[in-house]
């Protein structure tokens, strides 16, 4: 299916059903009407995350249901599931009051090095997009990490933690909204059983980034900005810690790009503790470092329109200095600037390199739906490699 076409008999048939006019819905969306009639009528295929927030919020309703994100794994599944994800974060007897897990249960724990082991093996799968693999992996590695906490107690509360952070990022990827914030509910709670602070941070900023996708920027950006502040290290502190905090700043920069306001501040603030790091370290399953403060003011300035500033930023990023689907995220700010310059073969190479780096989570990324079908539209006679690219994203 045309996600152009998606997108527009989405925005009206969610309009109608408010039973808002166009004139109704730009007016409580701060947009033009014209905008409103070109995504309905097809005219214009796609459009930026920061429209589609307004348009999701005005309509009351998760940005994923104008967009039409779902779950596009195909035969990439590896045997994997979703609903699978959704019962290991959802079991019963995880909740208050509730039977733990069966007495009864023949199966032993699994040793803490190797379930660390296991999970940090499923993390490197997330950040080379190895979706379908992973979908399949991440619902055994929450039971396994559940059976050795309940075990071993505090001392595997971060393993645990991971588990359902990893849910949550995965599950945000495939569109799942909801189940993701609480998978990182969850994994709020599981790094608060334990002693590391830092690691409980790391969980918060996962949920910050999903309570961003839900349109819910004010929140995002204050739950994000509000622990920064509590857990704020000294500049002499281990670097995981520096790196938790850092990530912080990380999602109230994007938040607060989004939301259209200036992230000046948060930008000189993380890149002053990034400073201290280099270029990238890794904790907590994540990284923080100087490339990565500045792909995040790339994304920012892009979504502003600021494309001297987006591109003359890119000068800090090395790719080696990031995970390949964070490279891939930075590639796709990379090409929504150069399209922005009218550099649209610049820009088909950038989504070129950004399909390569993995086609799975390229396809997840509404992001490269619309770069994509913008600069098809740009072309008087598709090229071979727009063409490849429109199939992956389903704009054929």
């Amino acid at each position: 299916m045309d996600e152009g076409s998606t997108l527009g008999s989405n925005l009206r048939r969610v309009r109608k059903e408010h039973r808002f006019t166009q004139e109704r819905l730009a007016e409580k969306a701060g947009l033009s009407t014209d905008v409103i009639r070109k995504l309905e009528q097809g005219t214009r295929r796609s459009s930026r995350l920061t429209t589609l927030m307004k348009l999701a919020n005005a309509l009351d309703v998760d940005l994923t249901e104008l967009t039409g994100m779902r779950e596009r794994l195909g035969t990439d599944r590896d045997g994997g599931s979703v609903l699978a994800i959704r019962d290991a974060i959802l079991s019963p007897s995880l909740l208050p009051g509730m039977p733990g897990l069966d007495p009864d249960d023949p199966g032993d724990p699994t040793p803490l090095p190797d379930l660390v082991a296991g999970v940090s093996a499923a993390w490197r799968q997330y950040w080379q997009g190895d979706f379908g693999p992973l979908t399949a992996t991440v619902p055994g590695l929450i039971n396994e990490a559940r059976l050795t906490q309940c075990a071993v107690g505090a001392a595997a509360a971060g393993v645990l933690a991971q588990s359902f952070q990893l849910a949550a990022c995965l599950l945000l990827h495939l569109g799942k909204t909801d189940l993701a914030a609480l998978g990182a509910e969850r994994g709020i709670t599981a790094a608060a059983e334990g002693d590391d602070e830092w690691q409980w941070a790391a969980v918060v900023s996962t949920l910050a980034w999903v309570l961003m996708y839900q349109g819910r920027l004010a929140e995002s950006e204050n739950l994000a900005v509000r622990v920064a502040e509590r857990i704020e290290p000294s500049f002499s502190a281990p670097v995981p810690h520096l790196a938790s905090w850092g990530n912080l700043l990380v999602a109230a920069i994007d938040t607060a790009a989004i939301a259209g306001r200036d992230v000046t501040d948060y930008v000189n603030m993380a890149s002053a503790g990034a400073e201290r790091i280099g270029p990238l370290v890794s904790a907590y399953q994540t990284t923080f470092g100087s490339s990565k403060v500045a792909v995040n003011a790339i994304h920012a300035y892009a979504m502003a329109g600021r494309t001297g500033d987006a591109l003359a930023e890119a000068r800090k990023v090395r790719a080696d200095d990031l995970p390949p689907i964070a490279y891939g995220h930075h590639l796709l700010d990379l090409a929504q600037a150069y399209i922005d310059a009218r550099r649209f073969r610049a820009a088909e190479a950038r989504l070129a390199e950004a399909h390569n780096l993995s086609s799975v989570w390229f396809r997840h990324q509404h992001l490269a739906v619309t770069l994509v079908g913008e600069t098809r539209s740009a072309q008087t006679r598709t090229s071979s490699t727009i063409r490849v690219l429109a199939r992956a994203v389903g704009i054929d």
